[in-house]
């Protein structure tokens, strides 16, 4: 029987459940990663489900994040990561030794491994070769804790990479052309496994971006085989013994093929405010710009930054424009400064960031009003960047430097120098001193976990009420990302005090929400959430549900909703329902009341629909739930940490 690479691998980690595309499985977890945003609360959740052992091969905490210290919250939270690491035998990658998913890239990733990361973008491993899937903190504990991590299980999108790259054409167009055709919405539950000549010719960082910025399309993960190119790239990270030759069986059957000749590609850019938004860049030449960002998980390894650098020398900045810099890793950064590039960049003007995600997550680097801003990051959200009024496109780095250049968005092909051409290093830079391994076992009991005033024990949820009895706190509309639903950026700082956290949900859309959704909570009322298409795309932030299940959120209500986020809201005991029919959705009004009537027996038996009343207009409307019998159980029992202690008999 032919099997696809997906399918070897996930057969492989197969513990609950059958191999059938569409129905829920339970997949073994070889490796996880955190990052300080998701990881705080992920770990105070592990504690409180009374863990006290990490089963999985290897667990890596990384700060990459909220590393700017403005106040004591972020510098509390980091020492809580190092002591908990300590504690519970978690590798430590400590601020200023790179993004999490170049570092683990670089340092940890194996080929055919599965990694769960507590980022949205943990896909970037696919890029070496595994099944590397993003989901919520709480995800992410159960799993360091042995626990199963559950998935539908996926069909697959093969794409075909043939021909090869023109100069100044980049992996970054490539993954922006996947965008162009599957979009942002209608991908959940794929896969995209690639192949072909064109992608054999690709180098794992080139690999990793594509699959980084896959997940911007929705599917579940993106895969490349793991094959000399892999090795390569292992050999000269001092790991070459853990590679292993991994490839889809030649006649393996899939769902949808993609073709896409690389020589037919050019340039291509991300306009405002969706990484679907793509065009080639020859359509907006000559568009002002005030800002270049370089560096996010996306495209920050050291053929990119080399690239940008050879590209600016000998030149110096506009007026007028702000270029931002910001390596992937410690090992990317004291590459370029030992030969010289960095040098160059500076001589340029480039302002030199540290190695973390700063200004792709808003929390530095802000725009000027209305700004245009280029970078090579994997995110265009409206507001994403600080500042609402800017408008931020999304290119790589090639397209960034020369529109440092210029001043304006320029076609690379049109400037007046050679293509710089830079070849992936055969021995990279290896200096692990800032990753402070697991202590030995009969020492970790001795350490104390740091608290700072910042950190609360996680709020718990109480079983789901028979019925749903509430008001629609907020409508929202199509395309509402994690940020809109619980904003990044200085906020992120609260990330570990839920009450604190939870005066700002819905804040880019409505400053109010919180207020009012507190007080009907209060008053013993369900908050209801009503949205479009694509409710909770964007980032892994649990947050996006525990603070709305805080403030006494029991539903969400939506035409559709993203993969992780559909699953955070279970494991916090909100239930995620579907319009049957669009016009219920035009029809239904923020302040509405509105009654889901016998919800706790609809879900411990199998109906898949619902009716909810509108008792405001008097309205019937028909609600689906894609549930599978463990969510449902979760749901009744209030959410994933409950529903664990309660099999556990342990109180965290």
């Amino acid at each position: 029987m032919a099997f696809t690479l997906t399918e070897k691998i996930l057969r492989e980690h197969l513990v609950d459940g059958s191999y059938e595309p569409g129905d829920e499985i339970g997949i073994r977890i070889d490796q996880t990663l955190t990052q300080d945003a998701t990881g705080t609360m992920a770990y105070l959740q592990f504690e409180s489900m009374g863990l006290s052992e990490i089963e999985t091969e290897v667990s890596v905490s990384y700060v990459d994040h909220n590393t700017v210290q403005v106040g004591f919250e972020n510098a509390d939270d980091h020492r809580y990561l190092q002591t908990i690491a300590l504690r519970y035998g978690i590798h430590f990658s400590r601020p200023g030794n790179g993004i999490c998913h170049q570092v683990h890239l670089e340092r940890f990733g194996v080929p055919s491994k599965t990694l769960l990361g507590s980022d949205s973008h943990t896909p970037t491993g696919g890029g070496l070769g595994m099944i590397a899937i993003g989901a919520g903190g709480l995800d992410v504990a159960a799993a360091m804790g042995g626990g199963p991590y559950y998935i539908t299980c996926p069909r697959v999108i093969k794409v075909n990479l043939e021909g090869q790259l023109h100069p100044w054409v980049s992996a970054k167009d490539v993954v922006l052309k996947v965008l162009e055709i599957l979009t942002t919405k209608g991908n959940v539950g794929y896969v995209c496994e690639y192949g072909g000549e064109g992608a054999a010719a690709l180098t794992v960082p080139e690999r990793a971006t594509i699959t980084n910025m896959g997940a911007e399309t929705g599917v579940t993960t993106s895969i490349f085989p793991s094959d000399q190119q892999t090795r390569r790239f292992l050999v000269a990270q001092g790991r070459g013994e853990v590679w292993r030759a991994l490839a889809a069986d030649g006649d393996a059957d899939y769902d949808r093929v993609l073709d896409i000749d690389l020589s037919d590609l050019e340039p291509m850019i991300a306009t405002p405010h969706s990484p679907g938004n793509v065009v080639p860049v020859s359509e907006l030449e000559g568009m002002p710009v005030d800002q270049v960002m370089i560096g996010s998980c996306t495209n920050s390894s050291y053929v990119d930054l080399m690239t940008v650098a050879r590209m600016v020398k000998g030149h110096h900045l506009p007026l007028g424009v702000s270029l931002g810099v910001a390596p992937g890793s410690r090992q990317v950064f004291r590459m370029i400064a030992e030969n010289g590039a960095l040098n160059d960049l500076i001589a340029f003007g480039s302002r030199i960031l540290e190695s973390a995600c700063g200004f792709c997550i808003g929390n530095s680097m802000s725009p000027k009003t209305d700004a245009v801003s280029v970078r090579t990051s994997n995110r265009n959200f409206k507001g994403r960047s600080g500042t609402t009024s800017a408008n931020v496109y999304l290119a790589s780095p090639a397209v960034a430097a020369a529109a440092a250049l210029k001043g304006e968005i320029t076609d690379p092909r049109n400037l007046d120098m050679a293509f710089p051409g830079i070849a992936m290093s055969e021995s990279f830079l290896i200096d692990d001193s800032m990753i402070t391994p697991p202590l030995p076992v009969e020492k970790r009991p001795n350490v104390t976990i740091y608290r700072g005033p910042n950190i609360g024990a996680p709020p718990a949820n109480k079983p789901l009420d028979e019925e749903i009895k509430g008001v629609v706190a907020i409508k929202v509309g199509d395309y509402v990302t994690t940020d809109h639903i619980m904003p990044a950026g200085a906020r992120l700082k609260y990330r570990s005090n839920v009450p604190r956290y939870s005066r700002f949900v819905f804040e880019p859309l409505d400053d109010e929400f919180s207020t009012r959704a507190k007080e009907y909570r209060d008053k013993g009322v369900h908050n209801l959430i009503v949205a479009g298409v694509s409710y909770g795309q964007g980032s892994s932030r649990e947050h996006a549900a525990l603070c709305p299940m805080y403030l006494g959120v029991k539903a969400v209500i939506a035409r559709s909703i993203e993969r992780i986020h559909a699953a955070n809201l279970v494991n916090f005991g909100i239930v995620p329902l579907i319009f049957v029919t669009g016009p219920d959705y035009e029809t239904i009004e923020e302040g509405d009341d509105i009654e889901i009537a016998g919800m706790s027996r609809a879900l411990e038996g199998s109906d898949e629909e619902i009716m909810a009343i509108d008792h405001t207009r008097g309205e019937s409307i028909r609600l689906e739930m894609h549930l599978s019998r463990r969510q449902r159980d979760l749901l009744l029992a209030g959410g994933l940490l409950p529903h664990t202690v309660q099999r556990s008999g342990k109180i965290g």
